[in-house]
């Protein structure tokens, strides 16, 4: 009875063992999907990775982050806002398995920072405070996340260049308008560039900044950088393409 008892636990210890080792292959497998620009596949694997460990914060993270650009590239607000909810819901899971984990709080910034950019006046300026409070906190726990810091850019930028009616719901919400500027945009896109220099949509928002910043010089120099990077995800080439046709207004 003891030998049969045995011989069962170390068949399920078995089982245990290959099935952690398939989730590990299977989330290697959605990292390479996604450098290969293959972003729905990498998405769809990380869906069949959640079926098996619900939990798995690798899988969530890029769920969350893959649902947050497909999302992005869709062309009505109703897809968009599909797409987001997903990714917000991705990365509230993420954050519940490690709330400490810098890549589910970057991930949960860059969703609630896409879904702010398509909302009326109201609903951005109240998203914005939680964009920057994850973006920050992703930062506090690796202060080497370039994205975060892009993140971060980006929330200074649409914060400094809020309209008349966002700039009345600020007001409303919160008594006054948030803390954001132009010149705290691009010392944090610079950040990022410092600590990911290869992150394409970075360079693009960078030159936005100095453009608005009326430093056309730097925007130029920044985008004829941009145009010289090898692509790295599914969206750079239409980024690359955004960049030259800046470059061409400017020169």
């Amino acid at each position: 009875m003891v030998k049969k008892m045995l011989t069962v636990s170390l068949l399920l210890l078995a089982t245990l063992i290959t099935k952690a080792q398939t989730v590990e292959e299977m989330v290697a497998q959605a990292k390479q999907l996604e450098t290969q620009m293959k972003e729905q596949e990498a998405f769809d694997k990380d869906k069949e990775i959640l079926k098996i460990q619900p939990t798995n914060l690798d899988a969530l993270v890029q769920a969350s982050e893959m649902a947050s650009r497909i999302g992005n590239r869709q062309k009505d607000k109703s897809t968009k806002t599909t797409w987001f909810n997903q990714a917000k819901d991705y990365a509230a899971s993420a954050l519940k398995v490690n709330p400490n984990s810098a890549t589910a709080n970057y991930a949960m910034a860059v969703a609630m920072g896409r879904m702010a950019l398509i909302s009326g006046a109201k609903e951005k300026v109240a998203a914005s405070k939680d964009v920057k409070k994850y973006a920050e906190l992703a930062i506090k726990f690796d202060p080497q996340m370039g994205p975060a810091y892009h993140v971060l850019g980006k929330w200074n930028y649409e914060v400094a260049n809020l309209n008349v009616f966002e700039r009345g719901a600020a007001k409303m919400l919160f008594g006054g308008l948030p803390d954001g500027s132009l010149a705290n945009a691009i010392v944090n896109y610079e950040k990022c560039r410092q600590l990911d220099p290869g992150f394409i949509l970075n360079y693009y928002e960078l030159a936005r900044a100095y453009k608005a910043n009326d430093q056309s010089d730097k925007a130029i120099e920044v985008l004829k950088k941009a145009l010289t990077l090898r692509n790295l995800t599914y969206d750079d080439a239409s980024i690359k393409a955004d960049c030259k046709k800046m470059l061409d207004d400017l020169q």
